[in-house]
């Protein structure tokens, strides 16, 4: 796959992956947490049929990687579709993807060493700045809560657990196929006890039914395998940049599909977060031990 080729991959995936919120917005009224975990079982089992029917699987980690990554899954999904319940697709969406590289900053320090540099000392001051002002803004329509603004920092915390670990097993040998095969099953088999938790009876009709399949199928198999795919050939930073379609996304989706109308305090906030983001994505990086061993930092992998 040539360069171009994935750029287009992980521009692609960063879209689909912004139509989650909006999906389950119009779609039935059933619990967040049953729609997490419904997409998770619906995403981890079209990825298993795609890496069996590659032919050469490769996980390239041991089980404990595996059961953290899948852990990481399931907290952020579980907690994600809650934040969007109880703030709104536009603002949780863009906390929760914002955060995620803040988070992945610390855990990349915490458990691997890597240096915390300029540049993600500025990106969390705005990403926090932002989020203080999302939860003091408040908003119409767009119902900015302090609940679920923590509930989507919990899913950014989740998203960057699971970006960190997963880069590494790529980096370690694993196929992308066979990575996001592994991840996501051992994600789906953490959320099973859900369905006897939470009422999700609704997931068995047509409109629950179809939301589950689009979800599981669409921002979660397609969108995750294109994404691993072109991050194997293009570096970190790049696909940071191009990530920023999946918040933009989501925000005007919320937006213009849904009419949500956040405040100017709350839209200001979420420009900080993006801001942040950004910051992450087109400082430059010197060039470091990291880079002389010929891969990306996984601090700056967003996934």
């Amino acid at each position: 796959m040539n360069p171009a080729a994935a750029r287009t991959h992980v521009l692609v995936a960063a879209v689909l992956f912004g139509t989650t919120g909006t999906a389950q917005a119009l779609g039935p009224s059933l619990d967040p947490l049953a729609v997490g975990a419904a997409r998770i079982a619906v995403g981890a089992a079209l990825l298993l049929a795609v890496a069996l029917a590659s032919g050469a699987p490769r996980v390239g980690a041991g089980r404990g990687a595996i059961v953290l990554a899948g852990a990481c899954v399931a907290v952020y999904q579980a907690t994600f579709f809650a934040a969007l319940a109880e703030t709104g697709v536009a603002v949780g969406t863009v906390v929760a993807i914002g955060s995620a590289p803040a988070f992945a900053g610390l855990f990349a320090r915490a458990f691997a060493g890597d240096p915390l540099r300029w540049r993600w000392v500025v990106a969390t001051a705005l990403a926090c700045a932002g989020v203080c002002l999302l939860v003091l803004g408040g908003g119409t329509g767009g119902e900015v809560s302090t609940l679920g603004v923590g509930l989507a920092l919990v899913s950014g915390a989740g998203y960057a657990g699971y970006a960190v670990v997963s880069k590494r097993m790529l980096a370690a040998g694993g196929s992308p196929e066979a990575v996001m095969a592994t991840v996501f099953g051992a994600g789906a088999l953490l959320l099973l006890p859900v369905f006897a938790l939470v009422p999700a009876g609704g997931l068995l009709h047509p409109g629950g039914a179809a939301l589950a399949l689009y979800l599981g199928a669409i921002p979660t198999a397609l969108a995750y395998l294109l994404f691993a795919r072109g991050l194997e050939r293009i570096g970190a930073g790049e696909t940071a940049t191009l990530t920023l379609a999946e918040p933009l996304t989501a925000a005007a989706l919320g937006v213009i599909a849904l009419g949500e109308r956040p405040s100017a305090a709350a839209a200001a906030g979420a420009a900080l977060v993006l801001s942040g983001l950004a910051v992450l994505a087109l400082w430059p990086v010197r060039q470091g031990r990291a880079a002389a061993a010929g891969a990306p930092r996984p601090a700056e992998a967003h996934a």
